[in-house]
């Protein structure tokens, strides 16, 4: 009896056996998604999920925040994109003020995406003039690193942010500390016109240097050109005439009593700052400009303005425009 048990058991094992398949498999549908394997983590390409209904102050900080610390290039694009419309919009929407949005975003004006430094450049234009000029000598320190790049498309790029920086500011760009001879030190590293006197072979402080060896010439005309044009628009402005104020008397007690209505009023005088060397100092008006221009300037841009001009093109028509803001400034 118990021999026929055991053989009956071995009979139903033998039953349930797996049966080897044999020939081709049956070919899988075109829709299949195989789903046996196992994921430690999901990433989610879109890392910035905002909810319809978030808070528009919370969503302006967010993508603020997007656009400095996003590692992808189109993240920090789209979300520069979208502080664009906020301040873009009528009324506009700001709620962190512009002196913040500076300070975060400036250091993009050396990103190495050519698309950030594009949006950032349609952010600025969209910042209101007022709100930008207590910080022109903020803006203008990062300014002058980007035109001293290795890059020559973020030097460009720079320039023509110092281009939006002249039309917003262009008396505060001229006369705060440092804006005006730091900056005609940036034009000089970038044009390649060195004002050095006393190592010069001729007589008008012009260095034996070659021309031909800058970048600017490697890359085409077009940057030299660019380069004048800037150059010829920041002279303009510094040696713009003051216009005339008609006197008042009611003016002329409310200047003495009144408070002032500019931040920092009497910051020419640096009373408790740092110590200024020359290049560090204020110009505030033309005449100071103009003094401090011809002493050191004047020889080495004239000599190479000429030099431009003789290469003709494109050059040639940026330096008759420097040469024409030269003799209206300094005459």
């Amino acid at each position: 009896m118990g021999s026929s048990t055991k053989k009956k058991k071995e009979k139903k094992k033998d039953f349930q056996k797996p049966k080897l398949k044999v020939g081709k498999a049956k070919a899988k549908p075109s829709n299949f998604t195989d789903t046996s394997f196992k994921a430690k983590s999901i990433v989610v390409n879109q890392q910035t999920l905002v909810s319809e209904f978030s808070d528009p102050t919370e969503q302006f900080k967010q993508q603020l925040s997007v656009a400095v610390n996003a590692k992808a290039d189109n993240q920090r694009r789209d979300a520069l994109a979208y502080l664009t419309n906020q301040l873009s919009s009528a009324p506009a929407v700001n709620p962190v003020g512009t002196p913040a949005i500076l300070t975060r975003l400036l250091p993009l004006l050396s990103d190495s995406s050519s698309s950030v430094r594009t949006q950032l450049l349609k952010l600025f234009r969209a910042l209101p003039p007022a709100e930008v000029r207590p910080q022109v000598e903020k803006v203008l320190m990062y300014v002058r690193g980007g035109m001293a790049h290795l890059s020559q498309d973020i030097r460009s790029d720079t320039l023509n942010v110092l281009d939006w920086l002249l039309d917003a500011a262009g008396d505060e760009v001229v006369s705060c500390p440092g804006g005006w001879l730091k900056t005609l030190n940036s034009f000089s590293s970038m044009l390649g016109w060195n004002p050095t006197v006393g190592s010069a072979v001729n007589n008008k402080g012009w260095t034996s240097a070659p021309r031909t060896a800058t970048i600017a010439t490697r890359k085409g005309p077009e940057v030299q050109s660019r380069q004048i044009q800037v150059l010829a628009k920041f002279l303009q402005i510094g040696f713009r005439p003051e216009e005339k104020v008609v006197f008042d008397e009611k003016a002329y007690w409310d200047n003495i009593y009144r408070l002032p209505a500019v931040p920092s009023p009497f910051a020419h005088l640096n009373l408790f700052g740092v110590p200024r060397d020359e290049d560090s100092e204020m110009y505030p008006d033309r005449a100071s400009r103009q003094r401090v221009f011809d002493a050191k300037w004047r020889a080495a841009i004239s000599a190479g303005m000429e030099a431009a001009k003789k290469e003709g093109g494109t050059v040639g028509r940026a330096a008759a425009q420097l040469e024409r803001a030269l003799g209206t400034g300094m005459e």
